[in-house]
């Protein structure tokens, strides 16, 4: 074939065209950059690749790194390291040379700084737990409350006498209790003077709690000191009956379990009377406490939600004769009371970035009392009704907001041979509250929140900024820094008379240093309260002809310090804390400030527990320590200028396993029966000496022995009522 000379050239040109193209058609192109942290520091082992193919390679010691790749075109380029976030960086494949990537922090690590100001965690979930749901049980002093555990943190006051929570110089009516998020309106039992209340709810049916003892999130309100969030089991283990036989009662529980449901039901029978015919105490009984209650708890898992919900009912009953410096056969007081608590929640994801809590809950609660000459009745009715929403923006922004309406209704019949009368208060509280957290990286994280109230009742509206900070010192170390406004409305014991008042307010200030290391826990926190608006009157006790105003105020300031330890020892688990506490405030019936008696100074608690494999057997202690509480002496001038002897109260428990599901459990409270004394109470006249003469006001009984035989049924042959011992 003859080929002519152009031709050839022609041929060889395109012989060359294509052997250049199929060059370019295999041309490899540079990747390469340095990947540090944020400050510049390289970071070594880094993953770098173009996503979707095998094209990558990791850093080195300088975070340097460098691949080639066919790629072309624009790319996705992903760098992660482990506790940082990852990096996706999207553009076309030639501009991917020379690059600098710095990488934040992952802030969803479990190093990361969590704030921590003011609130002690009790879950098996949580970063940093300071109590778990078992210790209720186990701690030899709680006698199986949520109240008597929490008394061993500090920030709590003792005041023997009563039972319910006393924290940070405020009185018991600071202290609000959620359950799933929702308030719960009357969490004690009812009871008179001198004889300790209890909470109403099984620790059984709980695997979490937060006592924030101030500085607490805008989503909770009505609480001057602090809250208690109690949260029911999500979703339990496994199918089991438990059965109780006590010194003092009976209890029986069971959880059944199907596909997408669970149902726990816990009931329980509680009589005093054989307990006071073996131990009588300083009562003269004529119907020993007699309490039949009983809870359920319900779930039902959605694809992408779970649903709750809660109901407790509880019936009591008392009659007694209590001594009496002014009157010679004492006092008569008789009580029935019966209460319906329920709640329902549902939490749950609308999206990736949305998430949503609903909730509602309802209380009745019914009180017959006999006090003396004195018949009074009284009803109230509560609900509460929230929604929420949660959105995500980052790891490092988060936001939520809602809004809630707290309705009650109280009502009162008084009556004796003198008067016949009825009162009471409707009240409606509007609210909407709204809280952002932000992340910066691992060391530093800010809370921010607001909360705003309209109280139809006052025709008031209440707004109250709340912020909370922490940073990392160190590996294990943090400080966390909060600052809030509180309002709450006057307890039902005022509003049923007058209506002409306004929200008792508190501001406080909290600085916190917490050490988390391998079993081991320090917390030190300083906090300064500042009271303003509190209920006055001028009479004795609040009655119907009383000049009652908003004018009291006061403050309350002291050092917290816990340390709690379970692996220094081997088998020992234990805890100390200590509580100084300098508080005065001005209100009910003050004629000046003055530090109220149950604001003690020094408070300290010990508690440890020890286990005996040999034995199979759990030892309990604890011992409690109080200073002197505040009296008024009327034979010296002043006012709650005198104080009682100090407070002292040993306890011990035993917990032996007959079997891995039978339990053998025995306590003993104030185990070297201190005399303690609660205060004093004078006479109303002195006598011919012109002396006021007084009694002691002791406890009713010195000491309380309980025994309990506690065994549970399934499946597994393992769980038991006191888990993991």
């Amino acid at each position: 074939m003859n080929v002519s000379k152009r031709q050839l050239q022609i041929l060889i040109l395109l012989t060359l065209l294509s052997v250049f193209m199929s060059f370019l058609m295999t041309a490899r192109t540079l990747v390469s950059g340095v990947v540090t942290e944020v400050k510049g520091t390289p970071i070594e082992g880094a993953n770098v690749y173009l996503e979707g193919t095998y094209d990558g390679a990791s850093t080195n010691q300088n975070g340097s790194f460098s691949f080639e790749t066919s790629s072309t075109g624009v790319q996705t380029l992903v760098v992660s390291f482990v506790s940082y976030e990852t990096v996706f960086l999207t553009k076309d494949v030639s501009e991917m040379n020379n690059l600098i990537i710095k990488l934040r922090d992952d802030v969803n690590s479990l190093d990361t700084v969590v704030i921590s100001a003011g609130s002690f965690e009790a879950s098996d979930n949580s970063k940093v737990s300071v109590l778990k749901p078992l210790d209720v049980v186990t701690t030899a002093s709680a006698l199986g409350d949520f109240v008597g555990a929490l008394q061993t943190l500090p920030g709590t006051t003792t005041v023997a006498e009563d039972g319910r929570l006393f924290v940070r110089g405020g009185d018991a009516g600071e202290t609000q209790i959620f359950i799933d998020g929702i308030r719960v309106f009357t969490p004690y039992t009812p009871t008179t003077n001198n004889i300790p209340t209890r909470g109403r709810y099984s620790p059984f049916l709980f695997d979490g709690i937060t006592f924030s003892t101030g500085g607490y999130s805008a989503e909770y309100g009505q609480a001057l000191s602090s809250v208690l969030l109690l949260n029911t089991i999500d979703e339990p283990v496994r199918e089991k009956t438990n059965i109780s036989i006590m010194s003092v009662g009976l209890g029986v529980g069971n959880t059944q379990k199907w596909k997408n449901n669970s149902l726990s039901v816990n009931a329980s029978y509680i009589n005093l009377a054989p307990y006071v015919a073996m131990f009588p105490d300083r009562n003269n009984w004529e119907k020993p406490l007699e309490v039949a209650s009983g809870e359920a708890v319900y779930r039902h898992k959605f694809k992408n939600g779970l649903l709750k919900s809660y109901v407790a009912f509880d019936a009591s009953r008392f009659a007694l004769t209590q001594e009496d410096i002014n009157f010679l056969n004492g006092i008569y007081f008789k009580l029935n009371n019966k209460n319906l608590y329920g709640n329902t929640c549902y939490s749950g994801r609308l999206n990736d970035s949305w998430k949503i809590f609903t909730g509602a809950s309802y209380t009745l609660a019914k009180n017959d009392i006999i006090s003396d000459v004195n018949d009074i009745n009284n009803t109230e009715k509560s609900a509460h009704l929230k929604v929420k929403l949660r959105k995500r923006f980052s790891n490092r922004v988060k936001t939520s907001f809602g809004a809630e309406q707290f309705i009650t209704g109280f009502s009162e019949d008084f009556s004796n041979q003198e008067i016949d009368v009825s009162y009471g208060f409707d009240n409606n509280l509007s609210v909407v509250f709204s809280e952002t957290d932000v992340t910066f990286n691992r060391k530093f994280a800010v809370k921010i929140g607001l909360r705003g109230t309209y109280s139809n009742l006052f025709k008031e509206f209440t707004f109250s900024p709340r912020i909370s900070t922490a940073y990392k010192t160190g590996k294990n170390g943090q400080v966390s820094f909060a600052y809030g406004n509180f309002y709450q409305q006057p307890e039902s014991e005022i509003l049923k008379f007058t209506e002409a008042l306004q929200a008792q307010q508190a501001q406080h200030f909290l600085l916190n240093y917490q050490y988390s290391d391998n079993g081991r826990l320090l917390r030190l926190e300083g906090y300064y309260k500042k009271y303003n608006h509190l209920v006055t009157f001028d009479t004795p006790f609040p009655l119907f002809n009383s000049q009652y105003s908003s004018s009291g105020n006061g403050y309350a300031k002291g050092i917290d310090v816990f340390w709690r330890d379970n692996t220094s020892i081997k088998y020992v688990d234990y805890w100390v804390s200590y509580s100084f506490l300098d508080s005065q405030r001005k209100y009910k019936n003050y004629p000046v400030e003055a530090t109220p008696p149950f604001a003690n100074t020094h408070n300290l608690s010990v508690v440890g527990k020890y286990w005996i494999d040999k034995w199979k057997s759990q030892l309990g202690f604890s011992y409690q320590y109080a200073s002197g509480r505040s009296y008024t002496n009327p034979n010296a001038e002043g006012f709650l200028q005198e104080k009682t002897r100090d407070f002292h109260n040993v306890s011990f428990n035993w917990a032996y396993l007959i079997s891995q599901q039978k339990i053998l459990y025995f306590s003993i409270n104030n185990v070297f029966n201190f005399k303690n004394i609660n205060g004093y109470q004078y006479a109303n006249v002195p006598n011919s000496n012109g002396v006021y003469n007084r009694r002691a006001l002791r406890p009713a009984a010195d000491q309380f022995f309980f025994v309990g035989f506690f065994w549970t049924i399934s499946d597994d042959k393992t769980e038991n009522q006191l888990d993991n011992l």
